[in-house]
């Protein structure tokens, strides 16, 4: 996974250290171990592509380690950018206007 899109997203921001964390689920529950499971449901995830926010401590960060493969983990910062950049995309846009009549020649 190492050329998807939130890993170029990752290089252009700079990551520093936060006292809040915003934990992404991204990948599914079936097939997980049980203690996996559990440590997602502890940190309030139970759905994929479902956003939480903790403050960030010794033990977030040590279940955050058990589950790192499941979940993509993202400062203030970087959740903030990556919010600002979407809604500039999905930003109205003005219309493009074309006009099919033909151009009147000056003669």
């Amino acid at each position: 996974m190492s050329g998807s899109a939130f890993n170029a997203f990752k290089a252009r921001v700079p990551v520093v250290w936060s006292p809040r964390l915003f934990i992404t689920l991204v990948r599914g529950l079936p097939g997980t171990r049980r203690l996996h499971r559990r440590t997602l449901t502890a940190m309030r995830l139970r759905r994929c592509n479902r956003t939480v926010i903790h403050r960030t401590t010794p033990s977030l960060l040590g279940m955050l380690n058990q589950v790192k493969r499941l979940v993509v983990v993202e400062t203030e910062e970087m959740h903030n950018a990556r919010k600002q950049e979407e809604e500039e995309r999905k930003a109205l846009r003005p219309p493009i206007i074309v006009n099919h009549t033909p151009l009147s020649s000056p003669t």
